[in-house]
């Protein structure tokens, strides 16, 4: 029974999202996912592809019905802590660093592409 009522409010967080656009957004989130080799860094610390996936999922669900669109969720939960108000970034394999906003913005840029 407990766990029926985590299910319900987890559930009317995404409700606020069209099926199109959540399944945007959960493509985001594995595309950072898949890259087993960087690291996700917020607030000064150093996070795997997993762990960041996982603190993406829980911003979201967090956000609640403010995330509408793919571009809702870059800026209110992909881009920067809500605690700090510093940008998250990612380091790269080759040492590249990127901000999760530019990083995420062109994997949605990817996604909305023609044949896509």
């Amino acid at each position: 029974m407990l766990s029926i009522l985590w299910i319900v409010p987890f559930g009317a967080l995404h409700a606020a999202a069209p099926a199109a656009e959540r399944e945007r957004i959960e493509e985001l989130i594995r595309s950072v996912e898949r890259l087993p080799n960087a690291k996700f860094i917020r607030n000064g610390a150093s996070y795997d592809a997993r762990a960041a996936a996982d603190h993406l999922r829980l911003k979201l669900r967090e956000a609640g019905d403010r995330v509408r669109t793919a571009e809702d969720f870059i800026r209110l939960c992909g881009s920067k802590s809500s605690v700090s108000g510093n940008p998250y970034r990612m380091r790269f394999d080759d040492g590249t660093l990127v901000t999760s906003e530019a990083f995420l913005r062109a994997k949605l840029k990817e996604l909305d592409a023609p044949g896509k």
